[in-house]
């Protein structure tokens, strides 16, 4: 039988691998966007293009009563924000919304799958004895981690026995992907750049392992609420990218430590200078605290337990085939 799926946020990174992972597998699948999307890339996998008002719960749950979808996945999410209060308002409120309409009397779902962050735990200390696990403590660094926290308490509250999988992925990298490209744009103008000398354990996971461990979500049976952590398992030295940089393209760099105090303090003035801006720096001090964490290492025993999670792309694999799309794409 034909699976049917609503995505939220398919137009962004990891919407548009979702939405064609889904399509895929056969699945009939039903985009979420606003009406201001670029969906050019995602056409062709979507069957149904939606313009809710998250906002209004009636109106989501009449959506829900006709489409009678199998599944949501809730992939949208403000990721930078001036204001605090309107992170919260996008990520917990909208999320609330999506979930108090889904689980309304007469509307039937199998199962919700929220994508929350890594970022809602925060990383850990570098001579940690175990790894971030589902029940390592929230200690979140930035207002966006704390948006995600705020949600996922939320859920527990007001809907922890509802059939709701919530997945925390660590930096997800992969064709079209902004944030981590800025990296690689520097590493192809000949720098190598970092923030001290401090040494810290990283964790990646490529797209097409996210999707497909969502997709999972939806289909594997589970009990209730739960909470999965994901990455590809391994451990990496902040000089990974750019070592896999330099393999791939055969391109070396000048590799610089900037003392931490004088990013410090570039940092600040960033955040001083967009005080009046609509836009977000793209270096501020939350941002910093986050980019020189000593330990984001990740714990993905429970994913491979209960819903059979394998990940087939390590960095090296993963980063290759990104770094070409990359350059084939004219982006590099």
């Amino acid at each position: 039988m034909m699976m049917k799926v609503f995505v939220t946020g398919a137009s962004g990174f990891v919407g548009s691998h979702l939405v064609e992972a889904a399509k895929n597998l056969g699945w009939e699948v039903h985009a979420a966007v606003r009406s201001s999307s670029k969906i050019e890339d995602i056409k062709a996998f979507v069957d149904k293009f939606i313009h809710p008002d998250f906002g209004n719960v009636e109106e989501l749950k009449q959506l829900f009563l006709q489409e009678k979808y199998d599944f949501i996945i809730h992939a949208a999410a403000l990721t930078k924000s001036k204001s605090e209060e309107q992170m919260l308002r996008v990520n917990v409120e909208m999320t609330q919304n999506l979930m108090q309409a889904a689980f309304s009397e007469g509307v039937s779902l199998k199962r919700f799958v929220y994508v929350s962050s890594l970022a809602a735990i925060g990383p850990i200390a570098y001579d940690a004895k175990q790894d971030i696990s589902e029940d390592t403590d929230y200690s979140p660094l930035t207002v966006y981690g704390r948006s995600k926290k705020a949600s996922e308490l939320n859920i527990k509250s007001r809907f922890g026995d509802k059939p709701i999988s919530v997945f925390r992925p660590t930096a997800v990298y992969g064709p079209r992907e902004k944030d981590l490209f800025i990296l690689f744009d520097t590493l192809n103008k000949g720098l190598d750049p970092y923030i001290g000398a401090n040494p810290q354990k990283l964790s990646f996971i490529y797209v097409k392992d996210l999707v497909d461990v969502l997709l999972k979500g939806c289909e594997m049976p589970q009990e209730g609420l739960e909470f999965y952590n994901i990455s590809d398992g391994q451990v990496y030295s902040k000089y990974a990218m750019a070592d896999i940089f330099r393999k791939t393209f055969g391109k070396r760099a000048l590799r610089l430590h900037l003392p931490y105090r004088i990013v410090s303090f570039v940092a600040r003035l960033s955040q001083i200078l967009y005080t009046n801006s609509s836009k977000t720096p793209v270096l501020y001090p939350e941002r910093l605290g986050e980019l020189t964490a000593e330990n984001w290492s990740c714990d993905i025993t429970k994913a491979k337990e209960k819903l059979g999670y394998k990940p087939n792309y390590d960095l090296e694999r993963g980063l290759t085939v990104t770094l070409l799309w990359y350059k084939n794409n004219n982006w590099l």
